[in-house]
């Protein structure tokens, strides 16, 4: 069984080829969540003997190209060419730890049969589970051994070693070591040797290394300045604020390597390199300055980052991401890329990802039509990613759009004459109460329902 499928096909990041069993892929896909810089290309790959038939257009389309089989790569690397790098997920992390225990728990440590996992790792991980009197008998042919060789070494074991069990990394041994009732662990690397790999691959590519030093534009804006000043008793007292607030910056900054200027009224701009940006906020995802001015100062912060493949680009993409940040609400980041695609907001585990600049064009007309912003977009968007739910009550959308029920009802009223929503159903609260509308984010729905065509 093969195939090939592509996603994020509306993000211009690094194009990275994975290739593996369906398995592993659909938990790659989980990682490559965190790796916003990516645009993945999956190649789904059973077994071996079908890796000769990667498309050379996936090949000429990537950056690099990730193994998630050592068996697999093997076999890649003497049967094909590559002008890319390659790379393979070891297994030698948390995954053998794992397979192991599950080993030790199941069936015992007796007699240990072992393909295509370093031997110097397994026999240190069973000393460190004191774990001496285990007989490991590995695997001593070649890494281009059939699928069918690997499987009579284990076989041949069990036959003459009551109680044995085999621990493999390849999948085809597994499923066949099953057909023959041999107890046996398929090892497989688990998310954080994922996260491990991918670091690895992405840090191997040309872009990566060309956009470790490009600029990095950063905006910090106080939210509702004027009011926060109104509210302070003393000029003295005001002054004190920016100069802490000041000094809490320069220390953040100081962190991203970075250059501090203040702009006066509120508002900070900052440069530092996109690599040491990435590393410090953990790939776009943790942003400590929001909270920590919060919790010292009291004052909310709004942040606009940009990216560009020049300095003016990165400084007017700053600008409109900034403008993202308020439009949210403030006290958030957005962060708008050099092909204008815009991640955010930054304190989410996982970012949400749109493109500005390709999107459908009838529905940004429909949605400006109704009174849709992009920050409301942005917040139901991101509610419908994060709980994957698209039906919610007037009494909802105006909790997570904040703004009071009888302003979502105006709104809803609007959004429904646009086609954008659907009553779907009620809800009735008391055997009293009026029943609350439930509506559909048709929308969000539609646009999600593309995404997984694409994916499919």
């Amino acid at each position: 069984m093969e195939k090939e499928y592509t996603t994020s096909d509306f993000e211009n990041g690094i194009a990275i080829g994975v290739i593996g069993p369906n398995i592993l892929v659909k938990r790659t896909e989980d990682a490559l969540k965190g790796f916003p810089s990516f645009t993945p290309y999956y190649h789904v790959c059973e077994n071996d003997g079908a890796i000769t038939s990667i498309p050379n257009e996936l090949m000429n389309k990537v950056e690099v190209l990730l193994f998630l089989e050592y068996q697999m790569f093997r076999k890649a690397k003497e049967q094909i060419e590559f002008l890319i790098p390659i790379h393979y997920v070891p297994l030698m992390g948390t995954g053998l730890y794992r397979s192991l225990f599950r080993i030790k728990t199941l069936y015992g440590l007796r007699t240990l049969t072992v393909d295509s996992v370093p031997d110097q790792y397994v026999r240190q991980i069973l000393n460190e589970l004191e774990e001496r009197n285990t007989d490991h008998v590995f695997y001593e042919g070649s890494d281009l051994d059939s699928i069918d060789e690997i499987v009579e070494f284990h076989s041949r074991y069990f036959d003459n070693r009551p109680g044995s069990s085999a621990m493999t990394g390849i999948q085809a041994v597994s499923e066949k070591l099953d057909a023959l009732g041999i107890p046996n662990e398929w090892v497989t690397p688990t998310h954080q040797d994922l996260i491990v790999s991918l670091e690895r691959a992405l840090l191997a590519t040309k872009t990566r290394r060309n956009k470790e030093s490009q600029i990095v534009v950063g905006i910090i804006n106080i939210d509702d300045f004027r009011k926060v000043a109104d509210n302070i008793p003393s000029e003295h007292e005001v002054q004190k604020l920016k100069l802490d607030l000041h000094r809490l910056l320069l220390d953040y900054v100081k962190l991203l390597d970075g250059h501090l200027i203040s702009l006066g009224g509120g508002e900070y701009l900052f440069f530092t390199t996109r690599g040491i940006f990435e590393r410090e906020t953990r790939g776009y995802k943790f942003l400590p300055i929001l909270d920590d001015a919060h919790k010292s100062l009291g004052v909310s912060l709004s942040v606009g980052i940009g990216f560009g493949r020049t300095a003016t680009d990165a400084g007017n993409h700053a600008r409109l991401a900034l403008r993202q940040s308020k439009e949210f609400g403030g006290k958030t980041c957005f962060i708008v890329r050099e092909d204008r695609s815009v991640i955010g907001p930054v304190e989410m585990t996982n970012p949400m990802i749109y493109d500005l600049s390709i999107t459908d064009s009838k529905l940004l007309e429909e949605s400006q039509k109704a009174g849709m912003s992009a920050a409301y977009m942005s917040k139901l968007m991101a509610q419908v990613v994060r709980y994957k739910k698209t039906n919610y009550t007037a009494q909802e959308l105006a909790s997570i759009l904040g703004i009071t029920i009888r302003s979502a009802h105006r709104i809803l009223v609007q959004w429904i004459d646009a086609g954008l929503v659907d009553v779907v159903g009620e809800e009735k609260i008391t055997s009293r109460g009026r029943p609350r509308q439930i509506y559909k984010l048709s929308f969000v729905a539609e646009q999600l329902d593309k995404i997984k065509e694409k994916v499919e």
